[in-house]
This record gives C-alpha cells, structure tokens and sequence, in this order.
C-alpha cells in the first residue's frame, strides 16, 4: 500500500512540474499548446524534436524559452552552407604555456550544451547534418581517436522553413527518422496576434522563472518508463506502425498509393515513449489507445515517406495517419 501511495506522489509531482513548465512557457508564446506540449513531452522522454513552420511563428522563442525555464545550459547554432562539423563540434587547438611548452587541447563547441538549437538545420550540409545528427544518436561525439560524452540531459530542437526550399540540404530518410517528434507551429490567428502584439511592444516584457534542473527532468524521464501498458493496447500501436508500410495488409488505399516507404521500430519507440507521458498527464498509470492516437502525427508524420504521386498530389501525411487510424481496429 505503501509503495503505491508513494508512486501516486511521483505521477502528482510529475503532473505539478510539467503544467509548471507549460505555464511558465505559456507567457512568453502565445497559444502553440500543442508544439509546447510536445516540446516538453520529446525532453522528458530523452528524444530529440524537428520545429517547421513559418518565418516569424515562434519556433526561435520557443526553444529560447524552454532554456529559461529548465536550470541546464543552452547553445544556439545558426545553421549555413559555410558551416563546418568543427564548427559545432569543437576542434583540437595549440595551447602554449608560460613557460613555453606547447600542447593540444580540445575546444568543445556549442553541441555541449545541454539544450542546443539548431536553427534552420535543413540550410547547412550534409556533412554537418551528419555531424549533429550523429550526436543525437550516441549523445556523444568522436574527434580523432578520442570521444567525448555530451552532458545530460542532451536535446536538439531543430527548426525549418517549409519555404524557401531553393540551397538547402532536405535532410536525408534515414537521418529525419531520428527526430522523436516533428512538430508543426502554425501561424497565428486574429486574437492570438493581438496578444502577441501587447507582450511585445509593451514596455514590460513576461518575465519567466526557472522550474526544474537536469537531475529532475532525468527522474521524469525513468518515471515515463515505469508506467506499464498492457500487451494488447501496444500490438494495437504495433499494427498502426506497420500499417505506413504500402506492402502492409491493413494498409488503407491513401498509403498504398501515396506512400513509398512508412514508419520503423522509432516510429513505434516514440508513440509509446509519448503515450506514457500522455497517460501520467491524463492522471493513469496505464496507456490506453487514445494516449497512442493523440501523439501518432507527432511521433510519425515526418517518418512517412511519400511517393512521386504524393508528392505531385501534394498529399498531407496528416491525413494519412488519419486514414491508417481508421483502417486498424481497437483492440477487443
């Protein structure tokens, strides 16, 4: 009895310092309730998220924001084409001592950082792609023969413009897939704009305070494992992964003749990674179907690769998964 009284306290706690953290990010973006969620859902969860959307949407102030809030160290990369993998990684240096002795030393660079950004992460090279990418992997990096771990928590939030695709590097299949979440911030409306408006031409500006350190976000991260979800609601999570597949025998008609290739085992590892943090939100220690529907676009839009006539038929992965939700039956 004891032990459940305990872990009722961690999943109260764990709901107190999430919608702490949310209304803490709540004044400085206005509205976006679904990409700051899932922003704080993909740090809890140890993932890593991919911010599209407009210029001037917020997707800069909301990653700014997140460092305000969480007590961890926070660096800004600006991607480029001149950008180099030294340039985020660090390079080895000559240091020369007072009396005279010269040495190598490595300088770490901007990815050691604990909440690093990458901005506009589809204008810089593949090869520096391949450089941070990597990084979200291992959550470590080799220079020569020599690697380094990154601290912890480590979370990338990368930012692209769905325009102005001319001299930019789409990130490849294979390196998007490693994103936990991509997240789509959408422009604002009429009302939403007015508020943006009064906190940014005002005189005072919102005022944030920071809520909870690394060692925190690490003890909600092992609590979002521990909540258990029963065989039957993950193989219905399972058949919704593989039904992306266009080979797949529950696959609808919108994936069998738009899709090239669907989602994987990460794809699967988000939904339910998510899910769990969605069900301790909701106020269960269990994950239930719905938890698994809710974080479905987020976990697996950017994994369905669409076909040449889906992309001539400019085809919304949205409404696929849409469709791949209605095609799998409920379990029971």
């Amino acid at each position: 009895m004891s032990g459940t009284s305990e872990m009722e306290r961690e999943l109260e706690r764990f709901r107190a310092d999430f919608d702490a953290l949310k209304s803490e990010i709540g004044k400085v973006i206005v509205g976006q309730e679904e990409a700051i969620e899932g922003v704080l859902m993909a740090l809890v969860a140890g993932g890593h998220v991919l911010l599209e959307g407009l210029p001037g949407t917020g997707k800069t102030v909301l990653a700014q924001t997140l460092a305000d809030v969480v007590d961890v160290g926070f660096q800004r990369i600006q991607c480029t084409p001149d950008l180099m993998p030294t340039d985020v990684i660090g390079t080895y240096v000559i240091m020369e001592t007072a009396q005279g002795r010269r040495s190598f030393e490595f300088q770490r660079g901007p990815l050691f950082s604990n909440i690093v950004l990458a901005e506009q992460i589809n204008r810089t090279t593949p090869k520096t792609q391949s450089a941070l990418l990597e990084a979200m992997d291992e959550e470590s990096i080799t220079v020569s023969t020599e690697t380094f771990r990154l601290p912890q928590p480590f979370f990338l939030l990368a930012t692209q413009n769905p325009l102005e695709m001319e001299g930019t590097y789409p990130l490849p299949e294979a390196q998007i897939d490693r994103f936990f979440f991509k997240l789509v911030v959408r422009p604002p409306d009429g009302d939403e704009l007015e508020e943006i408006l009064d906190r940014t031409t005002e005189a005072e500006g919102p005022i944030t305070r920071k809520i909870v350190d690394a060692g925190r976000i690490g003890e909600m991260g092992e609590l979002v494992r521990k909540v258990p979800i029963a065989r039957e609601v993950r193989r219905w999570g399972i058949s919704v992964v593989a039904a992306t597949q266009p080979d797949a025998d529950q696959a609808p008609g919108s994936v069998k003749r738009f899709v090239r290739y669907g989602a994987g085992p990460r794809g699967a590892q988000a939904m339910v990674l998510a899910a769990k943090t969605r069900a301790i939100l909701e106020g269960r220690y269990n994950v239930s179907t719905g938890d698994l529907r809710s974080v479905c676009g987020a976990a697996l839009r950017h994994r369905l690769i669409l076909n040449f006539e889906g992309h001539g038929e400019n085809v919304s992965p949205d409404a696929i998964l849409d469709d791949v939700l209605g095609a799998v039956a409920k379990p029971g």
